[in-house]
């Protein structure tokens, strides 16, 4: 549970039973200091506005590329925010269709045979050089 759910939490135990925030923070066996947290973290709506922007036009980016792109452009934070905030969006690279194999062609264009010596086949196991 965030720091900001359990303070509202406390705020609506502190108001119905008439109770200090030590005694709700005992009651409910949380830390007085998680009531009094503040987060530091400085607020990122630009950051994720402008990785919504680039994961439309290059689809194919993941977070990585998406970071270096970003540095280009003068924003200056680590790799693993750029990381948090993608996973965070529910960015995810979709994953490419396998390509069909050549052999696998060549499998399918076969017929079968309709009389005797008409089609041959050869399993290659070993060479041995004298």
């Amino acid at each position: 549970m965030k720091p900001s759910r359990k303070r509202k939490l406390f705020d609506e135990v502190c108001g119905k039973w008439q109770v200090s925030i030590r005694r709700a923070c005992d009651a409910l066996e949380f830390d007085r200091s998680t009531y009094h947290y503040r987060s530091r973290r400085s607020d990122q709506a630009a950051l994720e506005q402008r990785i919504r922007e680039i994961c439309q036009v290059r689809v194919r980016y993941g977070y990585r590329r998406i970071h270096v792109v970003l540095r280009r452009e003068g924003w200056r934070h680590g790799q693993n925010k750029t990381r948090r905030v993608y996973r965070e969006l529910g960015l995810q690279l979709r994953n490419k269709a396998p390509k069909r194999r050549v052999r696998a062609k060549l499998r399918d264009d076969r017929r079968p045979a309709t009389r005797s010596n008409e089609t041959w086949a050869m399993d290659f196991v070993h060479d041995r050089v004298p």
